[in-house]
């Protein structure tokens, strides 16, 4: 059977910053990248601070080249930002001005999308992150889960086929951390799409996403890639204390402690 295209694939793929005046200390941020990604898995990607994980985000929204090697998306060569693809940072970064379902709709607006079925796209994907009850109220009002909630529906309401994800829940306690990945979970379960998710936290990582993959110390290289082999759909407050999901969580650490340390 022939195999289809990659989602997303980086062949070969070498960064460099600096150099351009004789002044400057070139530096190779991250070297030979080789990741192909089919369509509708989640990957996390975890490494030291400063080994290209936001890099590798960067170039396949299409924000900045590679020095070497080649970038693309459904076999097609990523030469600029995408409007099909959704990114999302570790703020949330709403606009204090609008109310929680204003937000959703921004991209929407810009579109062009008639008043009717915005409204209508945005009240969808608040009841589904369960906040409905707050379509009218401002960022100011809201709890910072809450903010980070009409984020995650802000970037979904345009329907993207691939979500890049850096840090989106990395500035949450950890108890309302907890509540949004098990919510976004179930939203992603039902939906399918293809993510790749930047993230410190190798529990975060092995709860969520089919496979993790480990990025050296700068400049960084694929250290090791792994599939989480964990049924869906996952429960994750329960999941957090099965056996198989510590084991998983072990292996993984014994390749990413070297690099941090």
């Amino acid at each position: 059977m022939e195999s289809q295209t990659p989602a997303v694939e980086l062949a070969d793929v070498s960064l460099i910053f600096g150099g351009e005046r004789p002044t400057d200390e070139p530096v190779l941020a991250i070297h030979d990248i080789n990741i192909s990604i089919p369509a509708g898995q989640f990957v996390a990607v975890v490494g030291p601070s400063g080994c290209g994980k936001t890099t590798i985000l960067n170039m396949l929204s299409g924000l900045i080249p590679p020095t070497k090697g080649s970038v693309r998306r459904h076999g097609t060569e990523v030469d600029g930002p995408s409007s099909d693809i959704g990114y999302m940072l570790a703020r949330s970064a709403l606009s204090p001005w609008r109310t929680a379902q204003k937000n959703v709709e921004l991209g929407l607006e810009i579109q062009g999308v008639p008043r009717t079925q915005r409204a209508e796209k945005s009240m969808e994907l608040l009841r589904r992150l369960k906040l409905e009850d707050f379509a009218d109220s401002f960022p100011s009002q809201l709890s910072q889960g809450m903010n980070q909630r009409v984020a995650i529906a802000r970037t979904l309401a345009l329907d993207p086929d691939l979500w890049l994800m850096d840090e989106p829940f990395g500035a949450l306690d950890a108890q309302t951390r907890l509540t949004v990945q098990a919510e976004f979970i179930e939203l992603w379960e039902s939906e399918g799409t293809t993510v790749i998710f930047v993230t410190h936290d190798l529990e975060e990582a092995v709860l969520l996403a089919d496979r993790v993959i480990v990025i050296t110390a700068r400049p960084g290289r694929i250290k090791s890639d792994t599939i989480i082999d964990l049924p869906r759909p996952r429960i994750i407050d329960e999941l957090r204390f099965d056996e198989s999901f510590k084991e998983a969580e072990h292996r993984i650490w014994r390749e990413l402690r070297d690099e941090i340390v």
